[in-house]
């Protein structure tokens, strides 16, 4: 995948991993606008390439009472905003054959969730829109299993194709990263690690998802220095009141403080 084939992005020049952040789910335009502004202002002080991440609404939540968004069109109208405000690619994930076209007239980048990576008809109508597609690796599935999902997309005649890292399931509630599997993938295509959701700790009696947010830091250390293509960080400037995965994301304060030292190990990377 060439970055430049994303709008707006920008720095691609610069060595830096490419980023994609923000917060779990749009929950409405100032909180979306805030923290876009705050995570633009980073990247563009540290040249590193930037995407906005935000889902237009939540299709899998473990309990029904959960929040699953503001509604479609409301949500995708202010990541609309968030790219024409900051001149900035946007991102969001899609559940259903139907969001990829209605996501694509709003969005840079379809998502496909990790449980619905083995969807064909999902990833196919997702390639078809001529959008640069993220594959999150599914829990359950092995880096080699990837290039069977990142040929379908190339086989639509789309060649801007991404895969995401987010965890592999250990045990019934926990994730972890098996970091030999970011080469083995960037042999199929651009490889990102997903720091925030490969710390959840699903499956809770609760029914809301846990997590390890004190762990972000080690992790996404460790992806840089393997030589992860891109990262993948949920942030938010009140985690705890987040109306989705709240329990693994990044404090929007912290964010500055965490670039800084991936960027300064990706610098070192490069000089090998």
């Amino acid at each position: 995948m060439n970055l430049q084939h994303i709008p707006q992005i920008k720095h691609t020049d610069s060595g830096n991993f490419f980023l994609l952040a923000g917060p779990c789910a749009i929950e409405g335009e100032e909180m979306a606008l805030r923290i876009a502004e705050k995570l633009v202002g980073i990247t563009d002080n540290l040249k590193i390439p930037y995407v906005f991440k935000g889902s237009f609404k939540k299709a899998n939540r473990s309990r029904i009472d959960s929040f699953s968004g503001i509604g479609d069109e409301k949500a995708l109208k202010i990541l609309r905003k968030v790219s024409e405000t900051f001149h900035i690619p946007t991102v969001t994930d899609i559940h259903t054959n139907e969001d990829a076209d209605k996501a694509a007239q709003y969005v840079d980048v379809l998502q496909i969730p990790a449980f619905l990576v083995r969807q064909t008809d999902l990833v196919v109508a997702a390639a078809n829109t001529g959008k640069t597609v993220n594959l999150k690796k599914g829990q359950f599935m092995s880096p080699e299993s990837m290039k069977h999902a990142v040929q379908k997309v190339l086989d639509c005649n789309n060649e801007n194709v991404m895969v995401t890292d987010r965890g592999t399931m250990f045990g019934y509630q926990d994730m972890i990263v098996d970091f030999r599997g970011i080469p083995t993938m960037q042999q199929y295509a651009s490889t990102v690690l997903d720091v925030t959701h490969s710390l959840q700790q699903p499956n809770q009696t609760a029914g809301v998802t846990g997590g390890r947010p004190d762990m972000i830091e080690t992790v996404a250390k460790a992806g840089i220095a393997v030589g992860v293509d891109g990262i993948f960080i949920e942030t938010h400037f009140d985690p705890a009141n987040a109306k989705s995965d709240g329990a693994n994301m990044l404090h929007l304060d912290y964010f500055e403080g965490l670039m800084n030292k991936l960027v300064a190990i990706r610098k070192t990377v490069n000089a090998f």
